[in-house]
């Protein structure tokens, strides 16, 4: 049986590896993730043990609400789940670019 993670960065590093999954699951849609991030199919595998590459990832699926719904249904979370993995990791990795809403 695995251990349970309960390190917040690694728990929004594996949901970014699931979202990598999803993205590269539809054709279409990794051709849109390869073009805008300039990552080369071939490179794609070395490029997910990256943290910043991680990061790109799950700003591609937030991009759009129909891919983070889809996503997110997919890996069975709430949307706001996938949201929090991406705040979780920019704050790890200094990225203050990224601003949740808050009300």
């Amino acid at each position: 049986m695995k251990k349970p993670v309960h390190n917040p960065r690694e728990v929004a590093e594996i949901v970014a590896i699931q979202a990598l999954s999803f993205v590269a699951s539809e054709p279409e849609r990794l051709g849109l993730f390869l073009a805008e991030t300039g990552v080369g199919p071939e490179t794609l595998r070395n490029a997910a043990g990256d943290p910043n590459f991680l990061l790109s990832v799950l700003d591609f699926v937030l991009g759009d609400d129909a891919t983070v719904k889809a996503f997110a249904s997919s890996a069975e979370l709430h949307p706001t789940n996938v949201a929090a993995a991406r705040q979780v990791l920019g704050d790890a990795l200094g990225d203050r670019t990224w601003e949740r809403d808050v009300p």
